[in-house]
């Protein structure tokens, strides 16, 4: 897996994307990421970026960034058992100004003035003085896509959080691969969020937050009838495990941080797996 996650790495080289900022909610831009179009309850901070991540003309997944944290706290997507593309990592101009490009852009070839991009958002160079310590953990992982464009659209700077490096190179990267696969196994389709739960460390000098959990959850639509759902959970250290978690417990986890009641999923994907 560590080998795997270093060819990773090096893939991010080249490729532009595009994104949009959506004003109210996903509805607005790209609710085919959720199930029935329903996206979470109870997860939108007070300074939120509700981004539609669009590469090479094609919105590809969803992701509801906190511009104070300068971290995602989720990303929706469409699961598939798939491979790993990844290019040059990218900055999203809208959260400079609402009226620049909805293109993507690399974050060391970008015309932006730095301190309007850094004050945005995280940027390349708030990960690189932490890497002996994190990875750059992706919320929505590039190898969850079967096509190139899909896989390589995760190369964001707006899907990654602070992950300890044993834990992402380790049990987490477990889950990605083989136990996720078996959950979906019958699957016609799977709608999966992956998020955090905000921590009291940070990263680059107090810019960028650090979780102090991530957690994964999952909508499946039966091929032959009905519906599962499950989630895990993991605190974000170097000791840690991916335990499974209920739906309803993993809601209440996440409510300790927001105050408010969340729902992750449409009601009717509510039923245990």
């Amino acid at each position: 897996m560590y080998l795997l996650y270093m060819h990773l790495v090096i893939l991010c080289s080249l490729t532009l994307g595009n994104a949009e900022v959506i004003q109210h909610t996903f509805k607005d831009g790209c609710p085919q990421f959720f199930y029935k179009g329903t996206e979470p309850s109870g997860i939108v901070p007070k300074n939120a970026a509700r981004i539609c991540q669009v590469y090479e003309n094609q919105y590809q997944f969803a992701t509801m960034y906190d511009r104070a944290l300068r971290i995602p706290l989720y990303s929706a997507y469409i699961y598939e058992n798939g491979m790993a593309e990844r290019t040059k990592w990218m900055i999203e101009p809208q959260l400079v100004d609402p009226s620049n490009s909805k293109a993507m852009e690399a974050d060391h070839d970008t015309d932006i003035d730095e301190a309007l991009l850094a004050a945005s958002q995280a940027v390349d160079a708030d990960y690189a003085g932490a890497a002996e310590f994190y990875d750059r953990g992706h919320l929505n992982p590039a190898a969850h896509h079967k096509d190139g464009p899909a896989s390589e659209s995760t190369c964001t700077l707006t899907n990654i959080v602070p992950q300890d490096k044993t834990l992402n190179q380790g049990p987490w990267a477990l889950y990605e691969g083989a136990p996720m696969r078996k959950r979906a196994n019958g699957c016609d389709k799977t709608y999966a969020i992956v998020g955090v739960i905000p921590g009291k460390k940070t990263i680059s000098h107090g810019r960028v937050n650090v979780p102090s959990k991530i957690w994964a959850a999952a909508c499946c639509i039966m091929k032959t009838k009905g519906v599962k759902s499950w989630a895990v959970i993991a605190d974000n250290t170097g000791t840690a495990t991916v335990d499974p978690i209920t739906i309803e417990n993993l809601q209440n986890e996440i409510k300790k941080y927001t105050g408010r009641g969340v729902t992750l999923f449409h009601k009717d994907c509510l039923t245990p797996p």
